[in-house]
């Protein structure tokens, strides 16, 4: 084994045998660089990555290349869901330079760390235009040999101008967004909709999780039919396409083409929570049932496929697995001939599968084989023979070979998935939902978080990684631990919530400026110190950490939280009308800010069904970003509780904005009225 055999990054384990001479990253790496007088070849990839498992078979894998790499470089691998800084970084230079990025990335960087050259995935021989790897790697060595200077010239350039990047968006420091600008971001996203297949721009496809809960919640608080039916029609061809897996639950990473019908077929633990939470929402919205068999499928695969024995929740499925020809194919356990329906289900019932989930003789997908669709919806099939011939079919596809599982524990990821289990579990009275939530919390508080409220990002079979978590681990965790307090009424996981968003406003917020940086302030130091506001595949660290401070404020009344959120806020002032899909939840927490977020106190004995029935009736709320708080009364521990007393000694409800609250009812069918739109509605 090389030196990744001492981590505990599966997608480093992945390389510990490779006979290229892999570093982790660590400055022991960049000093042997020094010593040597060599480049460093940083190559950053992550365990479920297709393109990243092709790259190494073709060229780390191979004696003769790794020979060259390790004669003439040093080389290191990171795994980016363990370092998101650097990956952040270095990819912010790739796309500078290349206009593209992706994975794995490529980059070579003097001893210093600074970047010359940069690429993505590389050949093995010269294809479609690129150069071959090993063309690259006698380029770079070239250019280190006999060009110094100008290599010198180009990495100080290219670090300069990442590091002169700083704060480049000091329209931090604006007013949050006004109700007309959120209805322009409206009218932008109507003009990217596809209309024809749902979601927005053209090839590839991801899911738009964070904008779909905007929209929701802007249709929540105006009314709008526009901002519903983008949220439906996409939910609807996400749901009934390829990227949903028909069988088993769970969302695939994307779509590679507009139509949704044949997946990257990763699947990504913070995809299929932040989908979770959406079906979820779009079901409390409309009662649409495909919402709810969609959200309550997906909390089924997260508790049957990614979560690990100490509780939490594994960080993906590999997009490739052993096919029928023994060698590892993308997509193998998902595909379908007709044939192999007609072996599982006989000619009769495979025929009228193929039919229902459109495989067809031709194809979809490679050699022949379809990805399950529903094109035609479930509405018109048999519930009985399809329910049937579902489990008929994911019981054959069992004994498939299955995909490789990244078991990493991910704060962040995790944190996501906290929250929408809570929710699901209270909302659909699923009791094993919340527990599993409950479960995954409690890894994260007694495995990632001490007592000083700092956050390790990772863990793995119990024990915590060495890297300090990013913006995003503290705000998404903290997201979590306040929805299982809205769910619960455990005040631990308020409490909690509260120290982890007090670390992040005393390490990653700049109050001058109203900006949040993805690093802590005394985090090691690269070329430049990240920062980004917009989403990704998840929400950026920066805007759910506004999200999560609005929310605890709301709770507790806390003047400095809600005054950084609003900070935090002005960016989306500056990005949200122009580009609404990349900042899709910053948009999602102005919506809750402008309508307060509204404030539901209940109060009560725990042990009354009155009490209950009213908690209920308060989750159900789809106010935008409304807090619940729950509790016995006469209780001090959380201020949105304080000095709420029982009316007619009933359990009560109280409807607050700021604290100032309407007057309470003690009656569901009353707090559900005093929720309804027309209460706050925002007329377009």
């Amino acid at each position: 084994m090389n030196r990744l055999g001492g981590t505990t990054s599966p997608y480093l384990l992945q390389h510990a045998e490779n006979p290229v001479d892999w570093w982790p990253w660590g400055p022991e790496a960049f000093e042997e660089a020094r010593r040597r007088d060599v480049p460093v070849l940083l190559s950053v990839g992550y365990a479920a990555c297709h393109w990243c498992h092709v790259m190494a078979h073709e060229s780390f894998e191979d004696e003769a290349t790794a020979a060259y790499v390790n004669e003439h470089f040093v080389s290191v691998k990171v795994d980016r869901e363990e370092r998101p800084d650097v990956d952040a970084v270095y990819m912010e230079a790739v796309q500078a330079a290349t206009g593209q990025g992706g994975w794995p990335m490529t980059v070579f960087l003097t001893a210093g760390g600074e970047p010359f050259y940069f690429g993505t995935y590389f050949p093995p021989a010269p294809r479609h235009g690129m150069p071959s790897f090993r063309q690259v790697l006698e380029g770079v060595q070239a250019a280190w040999r006999d060009r110094r200077e100008e290599v010198a010239e180009v990495s100080a350039r290219i670090t300069a101008d990442l590091a002169g990047r700083g704060d480049v968006y000091g329209a931090a420091g604006q007013r949050p967004p006004t109700e007309a600008e959120l209805s322009e971001a409206v009218r932008v996203l109507g003009r990217e909709f596809d209309d024809e297949r749902g979601g927005f721009g053209g090839a590839p496809k991801f899911p738009p999780s964070m904008v779909l809960e905007f929209l929701l919640r802007h249709h929540a608080a105006t009314g709008s039919a526009v901002a519903l039916r983008m949220v439906e029609q996409t939910c609807a061809a996400m749901a009934l396409g390829g990227m949903y897996d028909q069988l088993g639950g769970g969302f695939a990473r994307y779509s590679v083409d507009a139509g949704w019908v044949v997946p990257h077929f990763e699947k990504m633990l913070y995809d299929n929570a932040l989908l979770l939470r959406v079906y979820l929402h779009l079901w409390r919205a409309t009662g649409s049932g495909l919402a709810r068999r969609v959200a309550v499928e997906t909390a089924d695969f997260l508790l049957a496929e990614l979560r690990t024995s100490e509780g939490g929740f594994a960080s993906a499925l590999d997009a490739d697995s052993l096919g029928p020809d023994g060698r590892n194919q993308e997509g193998a356990f998902y595909a379908w001939t007709p044939a192999q329906l007609a072996a599982v289900l006989g000619p009769e019932d495979g025929a009228r599968a193929a039919a229902v989930f459109a495989v067809t003789s031709e194809g979809t997908f490679e050699h022949g084989s379809s990805v399950l669709q529903l094109p035609d919806g479930d509405d018109g099939t048999d519930p009985v023979w399809f329910a049937a011939v579902r489990a008929r079919l994911l019981a054959a596809r069992a004994e498939r070979p299955r995909p490789g599982r990244d078991d990493k524990i991910v704060a962040a990821w995790n944190g996501l998935a906290v929250a929408a289990l809570a929710e699901t579990g209270a909302l659909l009275d699923r009791p094993d939902y919340l527990e599993a939530a409950l479960a995954a919390a409690e890894l994260l508080a007694s495995v990632h978080l001490g007592d000083d409220g700092r956050l390790l990002r990772t863990s793995r079979d119990g024990r915590a990684g060495a890297n300090a978590g990013v913006l995003e681990d503290y705000a998404d965790t903290a997201e979590g631990f306040l929805a299982l307090y809205s769910v619960t009424g455990d005040p631990t996981w308020l409490s909690r919530s509260g120290l982890l968003l007090d670390t992040v406003l005393e390490y990653f917020f700049d109050e001058a400026s109203g900006s949040f940086y993805d690093t802590a302030v005394d985090a090691e130091k690269l070329i430049r110190r990240p920062q980004d506001p917009t989403d990704n595949a998840a929400p950026s660290g920066w805007t759910a950490a506004v999200g999560a401070l609005l929310g605890y404020a709301a709770l507790t009344g806390s003047a400095r939280h809600r005054e950084a959120a609003e900070a935090g806020l002005g960016v989306v002032t500056a990005l949200g009308p122009r580009a609404p899909r990349f900042i899709g939840w910053g948009l999602a927490i102005a919506e809750a800010l402008i309508d307060g977020p509204r404030e539901i106190a209940v109060v009560g004995p725990a042990d009354d069904p009155a009490t209950a029935e009213l908690h209920r009736t308060a989750l159900l709320a789809t106010a935008p970003g409304a807090v619940v708080a729950v509790g016995e009364p006469g209780g001090t521990a959380v201020a949105l509780l304080a000095d709420r007393p029982l009316l007619a000694g009933r359990p009560t409800a109280y409807v607050c904005r700021h604290f100032t609250c309407d007057n309470p009812v003690s009656d569901a069918a009353a707090l559900a009225a005093k929720l309804q739109r027309s209460e706050w509605e925002r007329v377009e």
